[in-house]
């Protein structure tokens, strides 16, 4: 559920409030119990959850897919080369 900024008209009172996104917007302020809007831009976050990302995740376009052969190739020639 996104947090929510308000701004009351009435005192200035700024607060935020957890809501769900199908939750009507709050009508009074707290503090004064007077008119309040929500402002705009505020309400989205991003949550990463898990162990993290992979680069199995993302499609690699051409040039990227080269770059990481590329890589690979060139470490299993050092790794190759402390081996006796």
């Amino acid at each position: 559920m996104p947090t929510y900024e308000y701004e009351c008209m009435e005192c200035g009172h700024r607060f935020e409030k957890f809501q769900g996104i199908k939750d009507k917007s709050l009508k009074k302020c707290p503090k004064c119990g007077g008119r309040v809007k929500r402002l705009i831009g505020t309400g989205t976050t991003v949550i990463f959850k898990g162990n993290g990302f992979y680069h199995t995740d993302y499609k690699l376009n051409a040039s990227k897919k080269d770059d990481k052969k590329e890589d690979k190739e060139e470490d299993k020639k050092a790794n190759n080369k402390g081996k006796v």
